[in-house]
């Protein structure tokens, strides 16, 4: 358990905490501190956070809605435009980048340094190199997803996305806007789910092929794919495997057929991830590839819980409507 040092006012006052749970996240507050978990720890704040340090993408739909973006002094990692609205994306823009590397499987390549040096009073987003572990000798709070920390029990739903906004509507003493911008989030899942046709009763599989490599990751029942695709009235055929992600091969996928396919993709064209799909050994079996029923979705649309799930499902939906 990491946490920012209290100040000496704060301690003083511990005993007037109260206690309180809002959409699966327990908070503590008083006029100096703020409490949240996360992870499986418990991050305190003397204040709210004035210089945020972003290492993904999926939090800045929530922080823009929150009207905290301007906090945002450094950012690593990919934005694709396609995400967000070009207010948000040039709002990102003038963000300075300290680094946009990441590995073949989307992981982000930085240095503990790098980010300690943007002087932040939060950071999130973590890396291999850059978790609460690593900043804790800093006294740096970081907050992350909690699917990629793997906090996150049970079959995924979008009340764990719901969940996720609320946690930043604590920290950031927002909690009124991100109570109204989950009613909204709600609204459009609601009205997507409202134009599934009863007749609807295709499969899919959710895939992540790493291009370059003979490797192909699929999505089960502890991904934020799983109630996305289920809201488009999909049938995930991975949907008996409760692991967020775990590798596949050509055979189970030919075994499994889907008359749909998602293929994943971090950024840039999604090309080579169609081409990698189409390669996999004996895909010309696959009902998918001869339909040409393939759909490209950048990665944070579907994963992990967050906003951006919401803007995949409408996509999902016009895609479905389009090849019915």
């Amino acid at each position: 358990m990491n946490r920012t040092r209290l100040s000496t006012v704060a301690l003083a006052l511990s005993a007037l905490l109260s206690v309180s749970a809002c959409a699966g996240t327990t908070e503590e507050r008083n006029d100096a501190a703020i409490s949240v978990e996360n992870c499986g720890d418990t991050v305190t704040f003397d204040e709210v956070p004035e210089r945020v340090t972003l290492l993904d993408n999926p939090s800045v739909s929530a922080l823009a809605a929150l009207d905290v973006l301007d906090r945002v002094t450094a950012k690593a990692g990919v934005y694709p435009t396609e995400y967000y609205s070009p207010e948000v994306g040039a709002q990102l823009e003038q963000i300075p980048t300290l680094t946009d590397q990441v590995d073949t499987s989307g992981h982000l390549q930085i240095s503990r340094e790098m980010v300690v040096a943007t002087e932040p009073d939060l950071v999130i987003g973590s890396s291999d190199t850059v978790n609460r572990q690593t900043l804790g000798t800093n006294g740096i709070p970081l907050l992350d997803e909690p699917a990629f920390c793997g906090s996150l029990r049970g079959e995924v739903t979008f009340e764990d996305a719901y969940d996720q906004v609320m946690l930043y509507g604590t920290v950031f003493d927002r909690e009124e806007a991100a109570a109204a911008y989950i009613r909204e989030l709600k609204d459009r899942v609601a009205a997507v789910m409202e134009t599934v046709p009863d007749s609807e009763n295709r499969s899919v599989a959710v895939l992540y092929p790493t291009t370059g490599s003979s490797v192909t990751y699929a999505y089960g029942t502890g991904s934020m794919s799983h109630p996305l695709v289920s809201a488009a009235g999909l049938e995930n055929v991975f949907g008996s495997e409760t692991e967020r992600v775990f590798e596949v091969t050509g055979e189970e996928l030919i075994d499994r057929d889907p008359d749909v396919i998602i293929t994943l993709y971090s950024a840039g064209d999604s090309g080579p991830v169609i081409d990698a799909v189409e390669g996999l050994p004996g895909a010309g079996a696959l009902t998918a590839v001869k339909n040409q029923t393939i759909f490209p979705m950048l990665l944070s649309f579907a994963e992990p819980p967050s906003p951006l799930a919401v803007d995949g499902l409408e996509k999902l939906s016009e895609y479905l409507e389009e090849t019915r």
